[in-house]
């Protein structure tokens, strides 16, 4: 196989991506992302050597960009808090939840296992980053934040799965109740936004 220009394939790795899901990884044969990037079914694996290369590498990287455009919308003060709250999981399960849903079948399949778990844990260090970034404005320390920020990514997450408010809205609920006592006791002179 000859060295393939990494731009084209990063290309084709979002191609196949929305290939698989739109139609699961039985339903997608290798002529079916060879189609959906233009390409011959031979020229395809110029790029790639099998098609489980493919769903490990088109994954992991779909993803990472989905996580971008999450963290891209995350607050960066304490008064902006409310409105992520309350915005982003419908955000996210419309404009990501086929993404999620199709990694889920990925990476809880014995198959791919040892993929999602790495996959996870560069979410664990990614979550821990931005707790890090947030401590000094807000004044919180990351210990207290990453949690929060881990039980709401995981409400976002199963919105997107399944749209389910019974399961959301308490999420959003506890942190939202949590907010005024965390500025009380560490001091925040911020205010929380307000969802109006």
């Amino acid at each position: 196989m000859r060295k393939a220009d990494p731009y084209k394939r990063d290309e084709l790795l979002v191609q196949c991506f929305e290939c698989f899901c739109k139609n699961g990884i039985e339903g997608t044969s290798a002529q079916k992302l060879a189609e959906a990037c233009g390409m011959s079914s031979g020229n395809i694996f110029h790029y790639f050597k099998t098609k489980d290369e493919i769903i490990i590498d088109a994954t992991a990287y779909c993803m990472a960009k989905a996580e971008d455009d999450f963290m891209a919308k995350a607050p960066k003060d304490f008064k902006d808090i409310r409105r992520f709250l309350h915005e982003i999981p419908y955000w996210t399960a419309d404009k990501h939840g086929e993404k999620y849903r199709f990694m889920y079948q990925i990476y809880t399949s014995p198959k791919y296992r040892e993929y999602g778990k790495k996959f996870f844990e560069g979410v664990t260090a990614r979550y821990t980053e931005y707790a890090e970034f947030l401590e000094p404005r807000i004044g919180i320390p990351q210990k207290i934040i990453r949690p929060l920020i881990c039980l709401f990514v995981r409400a976002c997450v199963y919105y997107a799965l399944f749209e389910d408010e019974e399961y959301l809205l308490p999420q959003i609920e506890l942190i939202d109740a949590v907010l005024p006592l965390l500025a009380e006791k560490y001091g925040s002179k911020a205010r929380i936004g307000s969802t109006d």
